[in-house]
Parts: C-alpha cells; structure tokens; sequence
C-alpha cells in the first residue's frame, strides 16, 4: 500500500513536471508569435480549463466505473445466494479482504460457475426421467419420484442415477428371461408337434444342439424348426388332428368333464379335417390347459379323493368276502389298518376340499363342478350310492338264504359228507342214523306222519336253534337194528313206499324229480317270492305223491 503511494505521488510530481513544461513551450510559441500579454493569459486560462475539464470526466468515468461495480456485486451477491440454495450448497464467502473490483470479478466467475452447474444438475435430470420413463414402462413399474421443477441435490440425482442402472440391469434381466421364455415356448412347441406328428428319433437328434440355450443363434434356430414342423402340420392335418383330440380327452378327464360338456365341443365330432378345423382344436386345447393350470390343485385333490375312494370301495368289498379269512402272511391285517386309517383320512379330506371350493366358488362366483354337478353333490351321491349298494348286496343275502331254506323245506337237506368217517362203538349193534331234514311246507309240518322203518325206532322230529347265520332245521333220528338183507322185498315195503314220498326227501327211481318254477323268476318282494313258492310246492308235491302211487300199483 505504501509502495502505491509512493509511486501516486511520483507520478503527480511528474505530471506537474509535464504540465510546467508543456506550458512553458506554449509561452514561447506564444512569444514568437507575437501574442499579447492579456491573450497569453487567456489561451493559459483555456488550457487549464481543458486540463481540469479532462480530469472531471475521467473523475466521472471512474466514479460510474465504481458504480456500476458495485452494483454488479450486488446483483452477483444475491443471483448466487440463490443458487446456492437451489443447488444445497454454502454460500459463497470472499476470503480476506479485496478491492471492489476483485470482488465484482470473483462473485461474478462464481456466478457463473453455479450457473452452469445448475444447468448441468437439469440436463441430467431431464436425462434420467426420460429414462425412467422408457424403463417404467418396458418393466410396468412406477415412475420415480423427484421433484423436476426444483434442481436436485447431488445426493439425489446419485440417488436416481442409482435407481436408474438398477432398472437397467433389471430389464437386461428380464429381457434376458424374455428371450429364455421364448426359446423354452419354441422348444415347447417344437416338442408338442414332433409328438403330434410323430417324428422319428433320429429327426430330433438332429436339432439337439438347439433344444438349450437362448442365445441369438439359438433363437433363430428354433424358429425355424418351428416353422418347417408347421408347414408339415398343414401337409398332415387329419394325424394333427387326431392327436390332439387324444390330448383333449386327456385334459377332459383330468378337469372331469361331463358327457354334456365333453360334447359342447362340437368341432370334436366334426370329420372335414381343414385348417380352420385345426385351429379350433388349437385354441381348445390351449383353453383347456390354461383351465386346468389354474385349477390344478383343486383338480388334483379330487384326484386323490376319487384314487382313495375307490380304494375304501375295494376295502369293503374284500371286507364282505368270506374268502378273506384264508389268507396268509398277515394280509388280512394289513387291510383291515388301511381300511381304517381310510376311514379316517377319507372324511377329512372331503372337509378340506370342501372348504377350498367354497373359497374358490367366492372368488370365481361360479359353482366348481365334476362330471357335470356340483363336487360336494358328487361325493354326497357316491356315499348315497355306495349306501344302496351295501343294502341291496344285503336284502340278495337274505333273499338267496330264504331261498335256501325253501328249497331245502320242500327237498330236503343236502347231505354233506365228512372228511373221515368215525368208526363205530364196539358195542353199537347197527348204524347210527340221522336224517337231517329242514321245517317242510305247512301241510307237511302240520302232519302227524312219522317215518316207520323195520328194527329201528324213531323219535318225533326236534327242532334245534341254529348258530347265527345258520338256517333252522329240524333233526329226526332213528336208532335201531339193521335189517337184514335176506329179508323179502315185501317185509321192507312201507320203507320203500316211504322213501318213495316227498316226505323222506326221496325220489323214485323211475320218476325223476320235476321243478315248474324258477329261483329267478320270484318276485322282488318277500310276500310274493312265498306266494310263488307255496303254488309252486303244491303243485310239485301233487305230481310226485302221483308218481309213486303209479310205481307201487
């Protein structure tokens, strides 16, 4: 600063030098010319005014200079406190102290610097919205959210610029998924109609090489084995066709379709085998396996409901096989635990099948259906049916064991030979016989007609109550002598004419037995079954006391 005194005051004195000397030159012009003395003074007084005139207006000039500086610091001052605000930065601070002019010049180049930061901070963010924008869109995700009237902060354009490559990379993910999805379709579809067209193994070997990877390559290979195997679909339009009904009635069976339903499908029926038929069948079949995709654990539970119902059915037919009680190995005690833990998890998988139709039936506001009514109606008349079932196998039982005990009323027990035959007691004089005979038709029980044989008495007839299950029967037994055999035809008459009567049980030998009515031809009620039975016997027993009249006259 002193330094700058110094040299102000240096150059006034030389200034003053110059001046001195410029008007001493201009003295003696003025001598040479001849000027007077007064004019001398006047043209000096003109040019000090032109001095002092000269030093005014640069006076002027740098006091407008420092004005307009100041003024500029001003405006400076407060465009960049304002945009440090827009940008989140400090304010601006001039360190130690400067002239007006540095100041006007640092605040100035400041202002100029967040000026251009703050153009750069939009350009950017105008960038990254833009491409938010595409990459929402591509991704159908919401678009960020940051304020684009406002200048971001670093922060949080680093932030978006973050978000933004995240995008990115999640779209060159998806796209990269995209084009594994389309190559696994082409395979896909590439399969469904080798096997639809029945291709040969050694034509499929021969694209191997694409059946993996989704690269470019790739890609276009299997395009164009897709192609090629369409242009042959077209060229075998009736096999195509056929094949896919075969697909049909798979998916018909998987959903549990309806006769009614399986026949909506009219084109199914339909033998014009042309492309629009094809393509009919195309979009059923991809209807069908859209429908059972997105009722496939519905579908698979009534599955294995129907899998452990025919089981529990298989259980109790074994159950009601008397054969059953031969087995060997433990088999029969292995079942009767599958049969019963079946029992249990049978009830309780109705219960949970039953409450997913019901969500699903709210959420569809439709009724879930099988083979055409409603599941919970299915299950219900199968348990109905099975219910009948097991009541009609029970009235046959009865039904063929009151047969059984008619039959044997009015003919006679069937004899039953034993496995060994029991020697006799030392000191029984004959045989023992008993003749075992069922309750005969009321005429014949009613009777006092006693069976009479030669040495041998017999005993009223006793009824005995037979184990449970086991018909009634009636037990005569007759204790006595042999007769022997040199004994005359007639002394052994009544024997024979006893034999020869419906009441022994017995048949002449030249009258064989005669039977005018059927066992299924009874009626499918009991009263009417023992009507037909009591004409039948009548008319039977009147036949045979006939025969053996004519065969003893």
């Amino acid at each position: 600063m002193a330094s700058l005194l110094l040299f102000s005051e240096v150059l006034a004195e030389e200034s003053i030098v110059c001046l001195q000397k410029a008007l001493n030159h201009l003295r003696e012009i003025w001598e040479l010319i001849g000027i007077p003395e007064d004019q001398r003074l006047q043209r000096t007084e003109v040019v000090k005014k032109h001095i002092k005139d000269l030093l005014d207006m640069m006076i002027a000039e740098e006091e407008s200079l420092k004005e307009r500086l100041i003024k500029s610091i001003a405006i400076c001052q407060k465009e960049l406190n304002t945009l440090c605000s827009e940008l989140h930065v400090e304010p601006f601070q001039e360190e130690g102290e400067t002239t007006i002019l540095q100041l006007e010049k640092d605040l100035r180049t400041q202002v100029e610097l967040m000026r251009k930061q703050k153009k750069e901070r939009k350009q950017e963010l105008k960038l990254l919205q833009e491409q938010d924008q595409e990459l929402c869109e591509i991704l159908c995700t919401p678009h960020y959210d940051i304020d684009s009237t406002s200048v971001p902060s670093l922060e949080e354009l680093s932030q978006f610029r973050q978000h933004v490559a995240t995008l990115r990379e999640t779209k060159l993910e998806m796209r990269k998924s995209q084009n594994e999805a389309v190559c696994e379709g082409l395979r896909a579809q590439i399969r469904e109609l080798w096997d639809r067209l029945q291709i040969p193994a050694e034509e499929r070997e021969a694209v191997a090489t694409v059946m993996t990877g989704s690269k470019a390559n790739v890609r276009k290979a299997l395009q164009l084995e897709v192609d090629r195997l369409e242009e042959l679909k077209m060229q075998n339009m009736k096999k195509v066709i056929e094949a896919i009904r075969v697909e049909l009635a798979q998916y018909w069976d998987q959903c549990f379709y309806s006769q009614e339903q399986r026949q909506a499908f009219a084109p199914y029926y339909s033998e014009d085998y042309t492309e629009n038929l094809l393509q009919l069948h195309d979009a059923e079949i991809v209807r069908l396996r859209n429908y059972y995709e997105v009722h496939k654990e519905l579908f698979e539970g009534v599955q294995k409901w129907e899998e452990s119902w025919k089981l529990f059915l298989e259980f109790e037919r074994k159950a009601s096989d008397p054969s059953r009680f031969t087995n060997r190995g433990g088999n029969l005690l292995k079942e009767e635990k599958q049969r019963a833990k079946l029992q249990k998890t049978l009830p309780k998988l109705e219960e949970e099948l039953k409450a997913r139709i019901e969500m699903w039936e709210q959420e569809h506001s439709k009724a879930f259906v099988v083979n055409g009514q409603k599941f919970m109606e299915y299950v219900t008349e199968q348990w109905e049916m099975h219910r009948l079932e097991k009541e009609r196998a029970k009235q046959e039982r009865q039904l063929k064991n009151k047969k059984q005990t008619e039959t044997e009323m009015l003919y006679g027990s069937t004899p039953r030979t034993p496995n060994k035959r029991r020697g006799l007691a030392p000191g029984t004089p004959g045989k023992v016989r008993k003749l075992n005979t069922t309750t005969v038709s009321n005429a014949t029980a009613n009777s006092s007609i006693r069976p009479v044989f030669s040495g041998t008495v017999c005993r009223s007839p006793v009824s005995r109550l037979p184990p449970s299950g086991s018909k009634p029967v009636t037990t005569s037994t007759c204790s006595g002598k042999k007769t022997p055999r040199g004994i005359k035809h007639g002394a052994n008459k009544e024997n024979l004419e006893l034999n020869g009567s419906i009441f022994s049980g017995g048949y002449p030998a030249s009258a064989p037995p005669r039977r005018n009515f059927s066992i299924n031809s009874v009626a499918s009620t009991y009263s009417e079954f023992a009507r037909e039975l009591s004409k039948a016997s009548k008319s039977d027993a009147t036949s045979r006391i006939l025969n053996s009249t004519n065969i003893q006259s």
